[in-house]
């Protein structure tokens, strides 16, 4: 068995909870014959140490010889597959379906054709009310199969019954395949590019996203293909920094599940996604109110539907709960209170229980990083944006690249390393202008920095006046504006020129939001 596979069986096996594994060995006790079963003792052994080593498996398992080992390791993880589908398929409706499905074909191949036609019906019923059309198309197949071959119970008119059943799924699967298509694609450039960052940028993925978009309205579109669509949109509309149009998709997204509560709970990942792009675009848009209620509609979720169930909805689950829990205390600036959620954050990353990707901890080291210097420590802000900055040749997110070494940069002139921050200029200088990504708002933070190792503790305040009026001059250029939102520069500068904590800048500058706060358009 090559290594790759062999590290997917340990991996398996470590995702396995106490339920899962007592499982498992009543369902090899169950269906094997034999007392001595050598692929349960390889799982015992896998279980018990954790680690696979080929050397002490023969050495501790004299039963199982070298030559078998390949054999067996692919032997257990299909029974563990095996074993898994059949604790979890009650808390899956799709592979209910998929099971009827089976059953309708043991029965056309013991020649029960009405039995089979009757299985497929239950089937396609429940696949048509859960919006699960590519099993749907496969049922009307196998129900078209059988109808072609054999007298069975049709009827006048059954022909085209099925025919017209088949081109309009048809129609569900393209147009939901074309926007899901350009979801993907237009997720790619994302994580590509992040926010535009020039009229190259801008009108580049313009050129694309009107390309690619299809020109069916909305409202024809089935249920799937308007999320893909929304989601599409949303993904535009967040590189182009179009954040309250952003807004108005995700919203509708939302609504889509809230007018449909049975799908809710049918799709929950889908609906998670829609919750999350909504939390986004709020917080992009600093509305703070419509904020809060929407993570308490996350955080309901977790009472409403329980995610235990699903590993992979539990890790979606807590991954959008730490993301938005971080920014809300961005919004009110609660930086010293966010500190808490630190710990737990980092013990969930650290044990990997959830597989989430490089990208997705990335974010929660920078937002991490954010949280320490907005508190004021910034010894640990550095910490965390060097796992950022320390990561070998990451082709994704250039911008949190970027930002990380000029917060990194400030964080390093806040504590006085006035010597490595001259070496650390030049050096983010050089990367920067390698990704290009330089921009007016770096080069003047850049020109600042430089220059501060020359200059007197009295000249600072003026110093750093100058500096805030020039990018506040920058702050509404639409290329610009994209490095305020990775970096509050501004209220920095303000906490310097007051001498008073970032901290309270934010806070209060948060509370006058609040006060003035217009509603939103309806989404």
């Amino acid at each position: 068995m090559p290594k790759q596979k062999t590290d997917d069986l340990v991996q398996l096996i470590k995702s396995l909870n106490r339920a899962e594994k007592r499982h498992f060995r009543l369902f090899v006790g169950r269906n094997q014959a034999s007392d001595d079963i050598l692929f349960l003792q390889l799982f015992d052994f896998l279980d018990k140490y954790k680690e696979y080593d080929e050397d002490q498996i023969l050495r501790k398992l004299p039963a199982i010889k070298k030559t078998q080992l390949s054999n067996l390791k692919a032997h257990l993880y299909k029974q563990l597959l095996i074993s898994l589908r059949l604790l979890n398929r009650n808390n899956s409706e799709d592979i209910q379906i998929r099971e009827l499905i089976d059953f309708a074909r043991v029965l056309y191949d013991r020649g029960l054709y009405r039995q089979s036609l009757d299985i497929l019906q239950k089937a396609k019923t429940r696949s048509q009310r859960g919006k699960y059309y590519a099993l749907t198309l496969e049922i009307i197949e196998f129900e078209k199969y059988i109808e072609s071959q054999y007298i069975t119970r049709s009827i006048e008119g059954r022909a085209e019954e099925l025919t017209s059943e088949a081109l309009a799924i048809n129609r569900i699967l393209t147009d939901t395949n074309i926007f899901s298509n350009l979801s993907l694609q237009m997720y790619g450039l994302y994580l590509k590019v992040g926010f535009v960052r020039n009229h190259k940028d801008h009108f580049y993925i313009r050129e694309f996203f009107e390309r690619s978009l299809p020109p069916t309205p909305f409202n024809e579109l089935d249920f799937f293909a308007k999320i893909y669509y929304c989601q599409a949109h949303i993904w535009y509309h967040q590189m182009t920094q179009d954040f309250l149009m952003s807004y108005r998709y995700s919203w509708r997204w939302v609504q889509l599940f809230r007018e449909a509560p049975d799908l809710k709970l049918l799709h929950v990942p889908l609906y998670l996604k829609g919750l999350h792009n909504l939390l986004n675009a709020l917080f992009n848009v600093l509305y703070y109110e419509k904020f809060e209620e929407i993570l308490t509609e996350l955080k309901n979720l977790s009472a409403e539907y329980n995610i235990s169930e699903n590993t992979n909805i539990e890790g979606l689950y807590y991954l959008f709960w730490y993301n938005h829990l971080i920014k809300k205390h961005f919004l009110e600036g609660t930086f010293r209170k966010g500190l808490s959620i630190v710990p737990e954050l980092e013990q969930l990353i650290n044990e990997d229980r959830y597989n989430w990707d490089d990208h997705r901890i990335m974010l929660f080291y920078y937002r991490i990083a954010c949280l320490y210097f907005g508190s004021g420590d910034n010894a640990n802000a550095i910490e965390y944006l060097n796992r950022i900055i320390n990561q070998k040749n990451p082709d994704y997110r250039a911008d949190i690249q970027c930002f990380s070494r000029i917060l990194n940069l400030i964080a390093h002139f806040e504590l006085g390393n006035a010597q490595l921050v001259e070496y650390q200029v030049k050096s983010v200088y050089r990367f920067l202008s390698k990704m290009e990504e330089l921009q007016a708002v770096q080069q003047e933070i850049f020109r600042f920095v430089r220059r501060t190792p020359r200059m007197r503790r009295t000249e600072l305040r003026q110093e750093f006046i100058l500096l805030k009026e020039k990018l506040l001059r920058l702050q509404n250029d639409p290329y610009e504006k994209r490095a305020f939102l990775y970096l509050d520069i501004i209220s920095w500068l303000e906490s310097k020129i007051e001498n008073r904590p970032l901290q309270d800048i934010i806070y209060e500058k948060a509370q006058r939001r609040r006060r003035n706060r217009t509603p939103l358009p309806p989404g």
